[in-house]
């Protein structure tokens, strides 16, 4: 079986070189890293993965738990985790929770017992004191937890701009559907930003919680129809989320509601989808790359022993399509 020194000759470097490309430390050129990949290919060398994390006291794998990874918006989320995780040579380990506790806590106890370096958290259904005391480095998204360092877009702005739109587009009753305000999640000052503007401009108003696991998109079409049959005057709302607005702009087309003509829709989140949408969607983005980004270097800091920011808010965008022109 080949041996660290036996990649380390065939490359024409030493055994340091060779150890720093497989723990990606320090600088290697491009030129040098791809030597030594080339030769650890030509002898089918396997570094020693296991011996690798009880000596560096890291195993470079990091936790991933979302409530539902065929969510397009968590979709997004987890690819550009992966993507700069791996720039920073670390691996993911992802879960889905599908928003049950039991679940969830499961998932962090098997993450902690096969000594991953941290936890990126987008899935919350468990109590604080169960997150603080998970006694790894973590980063949460979009919920705030104690001196863990979290997360969030500025949801606030991206409900008052959705909202504000829609007024200036003349819609004098709006509903507004959103997940089920229970959930301690920063995504409801969303629908706090909505009822403020609603109320300071005196427009009429509907809101609509969906149940607990905001993920059931099954349930969108019976509680939009509905919505739509008990409020015939609508002509706006205001989806906190791209999924729930598609299915918005789908039930006003098979009732022959017009959209934008007789209802206006604003989503959130922008996801891939939305372009394609038809009427496509006008929407809220929030910076997915950039919440992956900062994710992977608040838990890297966190790891390395680094200076971190607690709060980090990000910046959204009115991204305006078909569905409200």
């Amino acid at each position: 079986m080949p041996t660290i020194h036996d990649v380390a000759k065939h490359a024409g470097v030493t055994p340091t070189t060779v150890s720093r490309v497989l723990n990606n430390r320090g600088y290697i050129s491009d030129k040098t890293r791809k030597k030594v990949y080339s030769s650890m290919e030509e002898l089918n060398y396997q570094p020693n993965e296991i011996a690798r994390s009880l000596k560096n006291k890291q195993s470079n794998i990091i936790g991933l738990i979302v409530p539902d990874v065929s969510h397009p918006f968590f979709a997004s989320f987890a690819s550009h985790i992966e993507y700069f995780a791996y720039e920073k040579g670390m691996k993911v380990l992802l879960c889905n929770s599908h928003l049950d506790p039991v679940k969830e806590k499961e998932y962090i106890d098997m993450m902690r017992g096969n000594r991953v370096d941290g936890i990126i958290m987008s899935s919350h259904t468990l109590e604080i004191e169960q997150y603080q005391n998970v006694q790894s480095p973590i980063v949460t998204f979009d919920r705030q937890i104690g001196d863990i360092p979290f997360i969030s877009s500025d949801n606030y702005m991206g409900g008052k701009l959705a909202t504000e739109l829609l007024i200036s587009k003349g819609c004098r009753k709006i509903a507004h559907i959103c997940g089920n305000l229970q959930l301690n999640l920063l995504a409801n000052e969303r629908s706090k930003a909505f009822l403020d503007v609603v109320n300071v401009h005196n427009v009429d108003h509907v809101v609509i919680e969906t149940d607990m696991n905001v993920f059931h998109t099954r349930e969108y079409q019976q509680l939009i129809r509905e919505l739509l049959l008990d409020h015939p005057d609508l002509d706006g709302v205001f989806a906190t989320s791209d999924i729930i607005a598609a299915y918005v702009i789908k039930e006003c087309m098979e009732m022959g509601i017009h959209v934008p003509d007789q209802i206006k829709v604003v989503g959130y989140d922008d996801v891939s989808v939305a372009p394609w949408i038809t009427p496509s969607l006008t929407t809220i983005r929030q910076p997915i790359e950039e919440i992956g980004k900062l994710s992977i270097t608040l838990l890297s800091q966190q790891i390395n022993n680094e200076d971190y920011i607690i709060k980090n808010q990000l910046d959204v965008t009115l991204i305006e399509r078909a569905s409200t022109m």
